[in-house]
């Protein structure tokens, strides 16, 4: 894959940061494995790395440039956060020691067991009531779940907003609202994860040969092109968002999340 080619799913990259509170993960996943395919099964392990640098940096600017009174909806989550960073560490650090075929097919299982969730229980497509009904006192996520989901997000390389959005969504939040909470949310969870893979490569010897460019697990190529691509959409849409439909917003999120499970089954 090109260095255009990620360049131009960068610009993708970043409207489902913006748009689905998706820092990059569940796109960059797929495409990292397939742009650094001669790794073999390590590049799934190089994805997961790689795309927990470029959430970062994606997290990071689009929390910036969100308005502040949405961001007020967290306040008092500090356990939350750091119970986040906790869980991702750990699941960072699982990452790099995991068969890589056991990463590439929890991922693959994640999405589909969330994409069943979000059709099947009410509360994401069918709210219980309308979102600005409870959208001035909006019901926080639990502290408790900080550590599980930071794991996992951290694991597979998604951020967490995949759990994050849903529930937002079910407390009475719009669409628009939960994916700009899941940026903070997934800060919280790719700054220490991204730290853990660049401590150490922890890859097989034949993956150093084939790519030596590699930092720790992160692929900086990839990543650089992914970020020019995304960075100045989330610029943008930010100051300029676009008006979507609350439910046609929903189905939407849905939608991108079966895509990219069949991305990565036929990546494989």
């Amino acid at each position: 894959m090109t260095f255009l080619s990620l360049l131009a799913i960068g610009l993708l990259t970043g409207l489902t940061t913006v748009l689905f509170g998706f820092g990059g993960g569940f796109v960059a996943v797929p495409v990292v494995v397939w742009a650094d395919a001669s790794l073999g099964p390590d590049a799934v392990r190089v994805a997961t790395a790689t795309s927990a640098l470029v959430m970062v940096v994606n997290a990071a600017f689009a929390t910036a440039v969100t308005p502040r009174p949405v961001l007020a909806a967290l306040r008092g989550s500090g356990p939350l956060l750091l119970l986040l960073a906790a869980g991702a560490s750990a699941g960072a650090l699982l990452t790099r020691h995991a068969p890589p075929d056991l990463v590439r097919w929890a991922f693959v299982l994640y999405v589909v067991l969330t994409v069943v969730d979000l059709l099947l229980r009410p509360g994401f497509l069918r709210p219980h009531a309308p979102a600005g009904t409870t959208r001035a006192a909006p019901r926080p996520l639990p502290a408790a779940v900080g550590v599980p989901v930071g794991a996992v997000a951290a694991f597979l390389g998604v951020g967490g907003s995949v759990l994050t959005v849903p529930a937002m969504r079910r407390a009475g939040h719009t669409m628009r609202v939960a994916a700009s909470l899941a940026n903070p949310l997934t800060l919280a969870i790719a700054l220490p994860a991204t730290a853990v893979f660049l401590a150490g490569a922890g890859s097989t010897v034949a993956a150093d040969a084939a790519h030596g460019d590699l930092v720790g697990l992160v692929d900086p190529r990839a990543a650089a092109a992914l970020l020019l691509g995304a960075l100045p959409v989330i610029a943008v849409l930010r100051r300029r968002p676009p008006r979507v439909p609350d439910r046609v917003h929903a189905w939407t999120y849905v939608a991108l999340l079966g895509a990219v499970a069949v991305a990565m089954v036929l990546s494989g």
